[in-house]
């Protein structure tokens, strides 16, 4: 795959963007600072220990158990795979499958972090480093990876059996998280929460943000097509 100066030059910055958002996030979760911003009126959502309870390693295990946390660590992941290693993504092997709906979760996943943070989560009043962390990994790194798959790609990767793939690691996280919800009785966002919402309703949200997907998906395939006509 031959990439040019810029196309290099994007997909550095994007994969710098990604490692920071996920390194001040780490660094912040080390030292427990999310301990004293938690709402213990909420007891139903993880993270909800007093200042001193809780281990390094909860904390981790809560950490990874963010959707936006693991999105940002694919978006790091793929990038430094584009940096360094580009052709597994053509490859006609199960690894080049695997590394192309990466690529897609990469997109789809950050973005979804994106909108999804903004319109039901955000909140005022963050400062310092957390107001850093926040803007990295829910606007700053979502609105660069798309624009970077868009202007470099990689292309021609799209195809229904790369969307179907792409599927699964947000299933997979969706499935985790409600198992491990059950067990410690508590959810990452409160949309999630099967003890006040009911597993039915928070069902039906994760199907529709599949849909959501999808749609992203079949968008960004047109987009393709249009990119290729005009190349003609």
């Amino acid at each position: 795959m031959i990439q040019t100066p810029f196309q290099r030059l994007a997909i550095g910055l994007n994969a710098l963007v990604a490692l920071a958002a996920v390194g001040v996030s780490f660094s912040l979760m080390f030292v427990g600072y999310y301990v004293d911003t938690v709402d213990l009126s909420e007891p139903t959502l993880i993270g909800n220990n007093p200042n001193g309870v809780d281990q390094v390693w909860e904390r981790f295990f809560d950490w990874v158990g963010y959707f936006t946390i693991l999105s940002n660590i694919t978006v790091s992941i793929v990038m430094l795979m584009l940096v360094f290693k580009p052709e597994v993504f053509t490859l006609q092997n199960f690894k080049g499958r695997v590394w192309r709906a990466l690529r897609l979760d990469s997109v789809l996943m950050i973005v979804i972090t994106g909108i999804v943070y903004n319109l039901l989560l955000a909140e005022g009043g963050k400062v310092g480093w957390d107001a850093v962390s926040n803007s990295l990994q829910h606007i700053i790194n979502p609105i660069i990876t798309l624009l970077v798959f868009l202007l470099v790609g990689p292309r021609k990767i799209l195809n229904l059996r790369t969307v179907a793939d792409a599927m699964v690691l947000p299933i997979l996280w969706a499935v985790v998280v409600l198992i491990r919800g059950s067990v410690i009785s508590a959810y990452p966002y409160p949309f999630l929460d099967v003890i006040t919402n009911g597993l039915v309703s928070v069902l039906v949200f994760i199907l529709q943000i599949m849909v959501f997907a999808l749609l992203i998906s079949a968008l960004l395939f047109l987009y393709e097509r249009v990119l290729q006509r005009i190349a003609r």
